[in-house]
């Protein structure tokens, strides 16, 4: 079991909170939550935290030069500010959600009690309007729905069904294309992982609401949702088992995208705020409507990769009861009520959130598609680092370089970078990694490509490490991609 949760009324946690609180920085605040030692750099063993759904590594020393004081442009949506920030944003939702490791330990127990304390809490809720604002900057460039009244949100949804059902997506036919197939498929599911149980967590929280006045039906309609979810525990469970995964909380923490996590932090973002309570619903009914259309391609990338059984029953993303038909019903339902006790404002809060899930969807899709494609073709991006600092040497091409001297077992919690980078191991040993399925030995004078936006992470083997990272620009990398 967790360590108890300290008293509420000890005020020895706020000791230097206002200390914090007083130079008017917003980053202070964010960097006071992200010192959390459950939030501390990753240590050689923590790949993977099955057992500790409060360890969550969020690479704090970056924060040093990171500027969430700053609405995040939609071109930025998938650099190393987005992938922290997400990290922090899902802390900060958690930190109110009730988790259990699956044994007790010494460090569960520590992590936990840092985790949930008092001062976790506090600044999580301070930090929580700084990085929404940053994070979610991207939506307020979204254009805004024409036309008016129930039915012209039923024709959007529609429309949308019928363009997805058509084209469900990049990233399970670049997974289906890959050569080694159950590294993809491992990934994807290490995706849905990331998101899917934040959804479902949505529609529970919106189904704690009390609507019955204004809408009778609105609560059942939620608690359906969430109950399917928890039906299908067993055969989420046996689907992660087919792939060596387990369901924890945190698990697979430092292998998902910034994306994944965006997904599933807009959802419970919405849902957790009162005056975004309809556009939850819209986000909702999106990602009802994504879950009909993936899962087909899904499925195929599971059969494919992991030889996973997904008929029916065995399936826990079918929703078998959501087509275009069905979409439509359930969009009258949802807002019918509600337009006639409160008028056109909340079908315009209903496409706005539906059109920010749908953005939502297509950033992962296509980050996605370009992580798992690199990560197949590790090979072909040494072999381009080659070309490239050949290129480099032979034209006397000087480009902005970091080099860096590490020691044994010294880890790089998974991150991305701003630009192209190429890693060129000087001297030593280690192990660089981007899935769970297996690890890339790096010797003295091996290089690898690393493109802007790509997750990786590394571990130093040797007693020490000396490696060198130029900076490639977007002109020079096209010349070799």
């Amino acid at each position: 079991m967790p360590a108890p949760i300290p008293d509420p009324a000890d005020v020895t946690a706020f000791t230097d909170l206002a200390a914090v609180l007083g130079t008017g920085d917003p980053n202070d605040v964010v960097k006071a939550f992200a010192a959390n030692q459950a939030f501390r750099a990753a240590e050689w063993e923590e790949l993977t935290t099955e057992d500790d759904p409060y360890r969550r590594p969020v690479r704090p020393d970056d924060l040093e030069w990171l500027d969430y004081d700053k609405p995040l442009p939609a071109e930025k949506a998938l650099k190393l500010s987005a992938l922290l920030g997400h990290r922090m944003l899902r802390n900060v939702y958690d930190a109110d959600r009730h988790f259990l490791p699956a044994v007790s330990s010494e460090a569960s127990r520590n992590d936990a009690a840092d985790f949930y304390s008092t001062r976790n809490r506090v600044l999580g809720a301070l930090a929580r309007p700084v990085l929404e604002r940053h994070l979610f900057a991207p939506l307020a460039e979204l254009a805004t729905p024409t036309g008016t009244g129930v039915d012209a949100a039923r024709a959007e949804v529609l429309a949308e069904y019928e363009r997805r059902s058509a084209e469900p997506g990049a990233a399970f036919e670049a997974a289906r294309a890959t050569k080694h197939r159950a590294e993809s498929a491992n990934f994807v599911l290490l995706q849905i992982a990331a998101y899917r149980p934040a959804a479902a967590g949505a529609w529970g929280g919106l189904a704690l609401g009390e609507y019955d006045e204004a809408h009778p039906g609105l609560r059942r309609i939620a608690v359906e949702r969430y109950r399917r979810w928890v039906e299908q525990a067993p055969a989420w469970r046996s689907l992660l088992a087919t792939a060596d995964l387990r369901p924890g909380a945190a698990a697979y923490w430092q292998l998902w995208l910034g994306s994944s996590l965006g997904r599933g932090n807009h959802l419970q973002h919405l849902s957790r705020a009162p005056e975004h309570q309809v556009a939850a619903l819209g986000a909702l009914v999106h990602e009802l409507l994504d879950q009909a259309v993936t899962d087909a391609p899904l499925s195929a990338v599971l059969a494919e990769g992991l030889g996973a059984d997904l008929a029916p029953g065995a399936d826990p993303f079918a929703v078998a009861d959501v087509d275009g038909a069905a979409l439509g019903r359930l969009v009258e339902e949802i807002l019918t009520p509600l337009q006639a006790a409160f008028g056109d404002v909340v079908v315009d809060d209903f496409r706005a959130g539906f059109a920010q899930a749908r953005w939502f969807a297509g950033l992962w899709d296509r980050d996605l598609a370009d992580q798992v494609s690199w990560a197949d073709r590790i090979e072909e991006y040494q072999e381009k680092a080659e070309k490239i600092d050949q290129h480099l040497s032979n034209e006397n091409i000087e480009v902005d370089l970091d080099t860096f001297v590490e020691s044994n077992e010294e880890t790089s919690t998974t991150h991305v970078h701003n630009e192209h980078r190429l890693v060129m191991i000087e001297r030593g040993q280690m192990h660089f990694w981007n899935n769970t399925t297996h690890k890339i030995e790096l010797n003295e004078g091996d290089k690898l490509l690393i493109p802007v936006s790509r997750l990786h992470g590394s571990t130093v083997l040797s007693g020490e490490c000396t490696y060198h990272q130029p900076i490639i620009p977007d002109e020079m990398l096209a010349q070799f991609l």
